[in-house]
């Protein structure tokens, strides 16, 4: 399952955060609203009424204690205790300075002032001032969250409309089958009525891109059956008559060993050629084979590579820990393990190469000129060829080997120092 999200989806997310975001801003103000009008506006506002009291209280002694609907004040003399009979118990022990009571306590906002031996005590109605939050701070704020969420809605509905020809497009490329598109299904008649001219446009694009790569399946598949013919009857034209000349016993030993090279070099051709073809082909894994043991293609081509290093004093070791049997078709290990041994024959002038088999695992060592870090991230580039005076590479070999590794799901590893020598790791890991 693919983890990513959809445009529609991820359209459906935002809203949805959007609208969270706007519920959680409401209750914070709401909540912001309520604090403020208590530790604000009604704190200051008994301070105030306590101020303006003992202010009028200097002019006229007779003056009535505040009590409204909303206010209730209270008055006792601190040195005469019969006078604190109309005050409620639970405000007498209040020190100066702003009080909440609890719900539970009766749910108010009390402001103590203490004055020439008297004590005032002005009592808010909390529940007032609840409803004053509600009013003041929830109703505005209730009706602002209503018009973001119309104007977020709207948003999201248009914005979807927008992009649903691009979901469309989106979900008929992914039905296409990568072989063979079918491009009429973006034909212009076939298209939405509410498509705009971008959506047109990138339907055209792809439109022409599915029959570009129509285009180019069918020239892989005539180039390969083609090729596949054409380079094939001369290698069986140039097979057959070295054949023939072969048996001819009248040819001198020089002419007999040209032949034997002639025979070689078709052969090597040949499994090149299909090595090439295969590659070519996208999904094609090349044809089962009888099943052969590893063992038996290494000694070959070990011995096709013994005449690279005739002149050299180097001590050859073919060491078969574990033999394995495998169906993948011989040319392809034969190029791919051909590549690796002469690789090792090419860099290495003096010591030792030993190619080690073992279960599905084959070691190509060599005591040859090695390879830096630069050397060994590059040697896999087409036409590379490492700093040295070998002319007998083009630096296809490795590219080659590394295209049928990544074709069959095998691992390829290079360990080297440089002159001290490589170690190639061939991991089989497809095997049958």
């Amino acid at each position: 399952m693919n983890a990513r999200q959809g445009l529609s989806k991820k359209f459906w997310t935002a809203f949805v955060l959007q609208l969270a975001a706007v519920c959680f801003a409401a209750v914070i103000g709401v909540f912001g609203a309520s604090v403020v009008i208590k530790e604000v506006l009604i704190k200051q506002a008994l301070q105030d009424e306590a101020s303006h009291y003992w202010k009028i209280k200097k002019s006229n002694d007779k003056i009535q204690l505040p009590d409204t609907y909303n206010l209730k004040g209270y008055m006792y003399d601190i040195s005469n205790i019969s006078t604190m009979s109309g005050t409620p118990v639970k405000y007498q022990s209040l020190h100066a300075g702003y009080h909440a009571f609890s719900k539970n306590e009766g749910s108010e906002l009390i402001w103590v002032d203490i004055k020439n031996n008297k004590k005032l005590i002005l009592v808010f109605k909390q529940e007032q001032v609840d409803a004053l939050a509600f009013w003041f701070g929830a109703v505005p704020l209730i009706l602002l969250l209503i018009m973001v969420y119309l104007m977020v809605w709207a948003t999201y509905r248009t914005t979807k409309k927008l992009v649903s020809p691009i979901i469309w497009l989106a979900n008929k490329v992914n039905t296409w089958d990568p072989k063979n598109p079918d491009i009429s299904s973006l034909a212009p008649d076939k298209l939405p009525s509410d498509m705009d001219n971008e959506a047109e446009i990138l339907a055209g694009v792809l439109r022409e891109f599915g029959q570009r790569i129509t285009q180019f399946v069918e020239r892989e598949q005539n180039f390969t059956s083609n090729a596949s013919h054409e380079l094939r009857t001369p290698l069986t034209v140039i097979r057959m008559a070295s054949d023939m000349l072969a048996t001819d016993q009248s040819l001198s030993s020089t002419t007999q060993r040209s032949i034997t090279r002639i025979q070689k070099a078709s052969k090597e051709m040949e499994s090149l050629i299909e090595g090439f073809l295969l590659l070519a082909r996208e999904d094609d894994i090349g044809h089962d084979e009888q099943p052969y043991c590893m063992s038996e293609l290494v000694i070959e081509e070990a011995e096709k590579a013994e005449i690279l290093i005739r002149n050299k004093p180097i001590k050859w070791q073919t060491t078969i820990h574990e033999d394995f049997i495998t169906r993948v078709p011989y040319y392809v290990f034969s190029i791919v393990v051909g590549n690796l041994i002469r690789n090792a024959c090419y860099y290495t002038d003096q010591g030792r190469i030993e190619v080690i088999v073992e279960k599905n695992k084959i070691q190509v060592m060599d005591t040859g000129i090695g390879m830096n870090a630069e050397q060994i991230d590059r040697v896999y580039e087409l036409f590379y060829r490492g700093e040295n005076n070998n002319q007998s590479g083009k630096g296809i070999g490795m590219s080659l080997v590394k295209k049928f590794c990544d074709r069959f799901g095998w691992q390829i590893n290079i360990e080297s120092t440089q002159h001290v020598g490589t170690t190639v790791t061939l991991l089989i890991t497809e095997t049958n």
